[in-house]
């Protein structure tokens, strides 16, 4: 195709998540020189009034199987948790996409009694959890100062208990690629 023959596409207008209905204000369009693969304009209705199967993110160029029927997402084996992260707790540039390990809080693992039992032994902390590592799907800042910002990460569906359990949990991005974790 040449660069002449580009055509009007739609493009997500912002971010969409998996299983909302799509409106007209969450799509815009751009000419592309694309043949197939995306949606053009004059099939918007194929778009506005379905349901993202995944989540779009904003830019996204909108293919046929982004949207319509159920959501596709989380897939299979996979579940999506929310963590409130402290400021301090991972870095500040954490982004969706970020490979990640959720990590027990400072205070996780400490003894819950009183430090001596009253015959002179301490009790010890018990162990650490595992980490849990998972991607980023969504970070939302805090609406004011001093709140969690709100991490969103997909794990596999059996650390769900343990990602959940973790308090005040420490998030550390991981390597893009491989299994290492801390």
């Amino acid at each position: 195709m040449a660069a002449s023959d580009r055509a009007e596409v739609l493009v997500v207008a912002r971010d969409v998540p998996a299983g909302k209905v799509i409106g007209r204000e969450d799509l815009r369009t751009v000419r592309a020189a694309v043949e197939r693969g995306v949606i053009p304009l004059d099939r918007r209705t194929e778009v506005v009034g379905h349901r993202a199967r995944l989540p779009l993110p904003a830019g996204a160029l909108v293919a046929p199987g982004m949207v319509g029927g159920r959501a596709a997402y989380p897939p299979v084996g996979m579940s999506q948790v929310t963590i409130g992260m402290e400021a301090g707790a991972g870095p500040s540039n954490l982004a969706r996409g970020d490979r990640v390990a959720l990590l027990p809080g400072p205070d996780q693992g400490a003894p819950s009694g009183p430090p001596d039992s009253g015959e002179g032994e301490v009790e010890a902390p018990g162990p650490d959890p595992d980490p849990v590592a998972g991607t980023v799907t969504g970070v939302r800042e805090p609406a004011s100062t001093g709140d969690a910002r709100e991490v969103r990460v997909l794990v596999e569906t059996p650390a769900v208990r343990r990602a959940v359990s973790l308090d005040r949990p420490r998030v550390v991005v991981l390597p893009a690629v491989g299994r290492e974790m801390p």
